[in-house]
């Protein structure tokens, strides 16, 4: 008993080369002797660039902070990693500013300027720059804020 005309294929009709559901399809992975050696392995996709790893390093290394100036109606960021101490520090932020900046010392208080820079700890605490040594300035510094001398007296 043939069952020519009930047999399902898969294809459009009218062709001879669709499948029949008497062909048998195999899903599994063929075995190493069926491998042929001779062709090269495809080469695998490189996915995500730039790597995450150094993508992270980048940020780690960076140490940015706000800094705002009583008065002024804009906000700045700044990396601290690329200064060296609070001079240099103070150089760049007058020149970022256009105005004189003293940082608090023991001995000489803040000198007469009109603006003292100040920045808030990890605490929140807010504190006058130069009050810790630079190193330990870097790592506890969450923001920087240059005040107005006469402010700043009650930080002292």
């Amino acid at each position: 008993m043939e069952m020519a005309g009930t047999e399902l294929r898969l294809g459009l009709p009218g062709t001879e080369s669709s499948l029949s559901t008497s062909t048998k399809i195999c899903n599994k992975r063929p075995s190493s002797d069926m491998i042929n050696n001779d062709e090269p392995a495809p080469k695998a996709q490189v996915v995500g660039w730039p790597p995450v790893r150094s993508y992270r390093k980048n940020v780690l290394q960076a140490s940015y902070v706000k800094v705002s100036m009583d008065g002024a109606a804009y906000l700045r960021k700044i990396d601290l990693n690329i200064y060296k101490s609070y001079p240099q520090l103070l150089k760049a932020l007058e020149n970022m500013f256009k105005c004189s900046i003293s940082v608090y010392s023991e001995r000489e208080g803040y000198n007469g300027f009109d603006y003292v820079l100040t920045y808030e700890d990890k605490d929140g605490d807010w504190m006058l720059a130069g009050d810790v040594p630079w190193d330990m300035f870097i790592n506890s510094c969450r923001r920087l804020r240059i005040m107005k001398g006469s402010e700043a007296k009650g930080l002292a």
